[in-house]
């Protein structure tokens, strides 16, 4: 009878979006094989489907990229969107549990009520006031409660990279359409590249098998803080733009079904207790990321 394979390999969920695209792109830069699995290969929400995903594949680390974000919908189809982030995430944690196998879940700062004057920490009190923030919870709790001592849930914020549709490249396209944006000035957080998330993933994950990185809650952003205007001036002046076309606006002129976070900022406490240290300024990572997203958008 043949044994069964040895554990080596990570699971990436959700693999055609922009954040596995880099954490896969990461895995294979640190030469560690890993599973794309996209919804056509693992269903989260079916947990038959995500039994048979472990036993076939035997990961030693599953990274949960697989989410519902479309944070304004999720009003109208909480349920909808409950049964991937929370329940998705909680059949990923009992099959992981069942096979000794660490899971490393993505999770949001929605699950915060937005409203601190300082970082918030990463064992803050939550409250979410939207309907995402409620369901992306609900799976922190799952993978929390069930895998106490192989669980990891990473909050992060504002992400864009180049793999998918985001705000940075949203504005590179607007800024070659549009004489002046209005953009919000009274939301504060932390611009983060995938890239850079997508490397402390991947060395969480590391220090989870050398046993060198506590189970529980990260803060996977950038540091420093700015807003979403802030955060438009500085990709007009790396585009070689007048960052004075960009003008400051309030929330009230966005008004949209999902209430945003006033401030989104997060602290990095934690990250020294696994021997990592926090992700770089947003600015800094800005510069590097920047021409393969103008590559991206423009062509």
């Amino acid at each position: 009878m043949t044994p069964p394979p040895q554990k080596q390999n990570w699971l990436v969920t959700g693999a055609g979006g922009m954040l596995a695209q880099d954490v896969l792109a990461a895995l294979a830069a640190a030469g560690i094989p890993a599973v794309a699995a996209g919804r056509a290969d693992l269903d989260i929400t079916d947990p038959a489907s995500v039994r048979t995903a472990l036993a076939e594949h035997r990961p030693v680390v599953v990274v949960n990229c697989a989410a519902w974000t479309a944070v304004d919908d999720a009003e109208s189809r909480e349920d909808e969107a409950l049964r991937v982030n929370g329940d998705g995430a909680r059949h990923l944690a009992e099959a992981c549990a069942a096979d000794g196998t660490v899971l490393l879940q993505v999770s949001t700062d929605y699950v915060f009520a937005g409203d601190a004057e300082k970082p918030y920490a990463e064992d803050a009190p939550t409250g979410p006031r939207g309907a995402y923030g409620r369901t992306k919870l609900a799976g922190e709790r799952a993978v929390l409660d069930t895998l106490p001592d192989t669980g990891y849930v990473v909050r992060t914020a504002w992400l864009y990279g180049a793999g998918g549709g985001n705000f940075v490249r949203t504005m590179i396209k607007l800024e070659g359409v549009k004489d002046t944006l209005d953009v919000v000035d009274d939301q504060r957080g932390q611009p983060t590249w995938t890239a850079d998330l997508a490397d402390r993933l991947v060395r969480l994950g590391q220090g989870a098998l050398a046993g060198t990185a506590p189970a529980g809650v990260y803060h996977g952003t950038s540091s420093g803080e700015t807003t979403w205007y802030g955060f438009t001036r500085a990709i007009f002046e790396r585009l070689g733009a007048d960052p004075e076309r960009v003008r400051p606006t309030t929330s009230a002129a966005f008004v949209r079904p999902a209430p945003r976070p006033a401030y989104s900022v997060l602290g990095h406490d934690r990250w020294a207790a696994a021997g990592i240290e926090p992700i770089r300024d947003w600015r800094e990572a800005l510069t590097e990321a920047f021409p393969a997203l103008v590559t991206a958008e423009r062509g």
